[in-house]
């Protein structure tokens, strides 16, 4: 009878909390959201059964209290990677990968190899709006600033302005690992909402008469041109900004990986089983950092706020440069490819594409945006590089 008993208090449903509890319906709604609404599935659906089951109670695969001391020599609680591997569950494990950066950066080199840069390259001006569109992150890091959150914590979620998952995650697991679930969550649910939230911004801050633009062809461009641009590129931001390099050199490895044609394993590598195999690890391990105790707190309510607010600047800054641009060009610049420098490729683009659409059918810019969408890639990674040389 004791046996019977024991066993009863040792099932999860004897010791769920209620705070537990609703960390599982929040995820049983995120994986409808990936699943039926088809929101960034490939990484919301991992993520959201990381926090299944990091709140199911005594499943043991995920323990805050030892990554809270985690390198910290001074702490009576020092934890390192030995200790992880010793006393922490699967998710504990998988982690490691985060926390030492590997994911992110890996995720970037499947990136680098999906990516043509050929648009960026055939108009330079393009990485104005790139960098324009990154104006979210840096005013959303002083607005949270102002609210109470450390700078490090306000720089981790001034990154969402990016809207590049990625580079969330990376510079959050380095500035304020305490976030990470929050900040990946508003980081890929608004990555998912651009065709929402942005054609509303588009249109407040254009004319008729600017969406209707017609832009000429873009320039064809060598192959040559394609593999210096990633080596020339990788070598500038990393002698100007070191802290970026692991994140550009492997954006660009990739991407060289596809341009030069001598290593087509490699890149088809990069590109499907690399890439696959690392977004399940990250996914799952961002996701089990969403526990009741970080996620159901005021501060989740404020990120996904300044989440927002973020990505809107961003999408704003993109479009006001290229508003300035026309006033000095003699060659006009549709406004609306200003918007895709937020860097979610290629969404952000084709979102570019469908406004301008609707005011001139005959307007094709897909290939106009995607210059500022992919510079915003690597907009993003060189302000994840300037907020860790400021604050890390």
């Amino acid at each position: 009878m004791g046996d019977i008993l024991e066993f009863f208090e040792q099932m999860g449903f004897m010791n769920m909390t209620i705070q537990q509890g609703i960390m599982l319906l929040l995820s049983f709604f995120l994986l409808y959201l990936a699943i039926k609404k088809q929101y960034e599935p490939l990484l919301l659906l991992p993520i959201a059964f990381g926090m299944l089951l990091t709140n199911l109670p005594g499943a043991g695969m995920y323990h805050s209290e030892l990554w809270t001391a985690f390198l910290d020599a001074n702490s009576p609680a020092y934890h390192s990677y030995g200790t992880i591997m010793r006393e922490g569950g699967l998710l504990d494990i998988l982690y490691i990968g985060v926390k030492a950066g590997v994911y992110p950066c890996l995720i970037f080199m499947g990136v680098g190899a999906m990516t043509d840069f050929g648009p960026l390259i055939a108009n330079p001006k393009s990485l104005l709006l790139g960098a324009a569109a990154q104006l979210g992150i840096f005013l959303t890091f002083l607005a949270a600033n102002s609210m109470g959150f450390t700078e490090a914590q306000a720089g981790s979620i001034g990154i969402i302005g990016g809207a590049d998952g990625p580079t969330s995650i990376f510079l959050t697991s380095k500035l304020a690992p305490e976030l990470l679930g929050p900040i990946a969550i508003a980081a890929y649910s608004y990555m998912a909402l651009v065709p929402v939230i942005q054609p509303p911004i588009m249109r407040a801050l254009t004319t008729k008469k600017e969406r209707a633009i017609k832009m000429s062809q873009l320039r064809p461009v060598s192959k040559t041109e394609k593999i210096i641009f990633p080596i020339a590129i990788t070598t500038i931001v990393a002698l100007i900004l070191p802290d970026a390099a692991p994140l550009i050199g492997c954006l660009m490895l990739g991407n060289l990986a596809k341009e030069c044609g001598v290593v087509d394993r490699l890149s088809k590598t990069m590109q499907n089983e690399l890439m696959n195999i690392v977004v399940i690890f990250l996914g799952l391990t961002v996701g089990a950092t969403a526990t009741a105790s970080s996620f159901l707190d005021w501060s989740t309510i404020k990120i996904m706020v300044m989440g927002v607010v973020a990505f809107g600047c961003g999408t704003a800054g993109g479009i006001l440069l290229a508003k300035l641009m026309n006033v000095f060009s003699k060659e006009k610049i549709n406004p609306l490819i200003g918007s895709a420098g937020v860097s979610a490729v290629p969404m952000a683009a084709r979102v570019s594409q469908q406004v301008g659409q609707e005011e001139n059918p005959s307007n094709f810019l897909l290939m106009h945006a995607m210059g500022p969408n992919v510079a915003g890639v690597i907009g993003s990674a060189v302000a994840a590089g300037i907020l860790l040389t400021m604050l890390g």
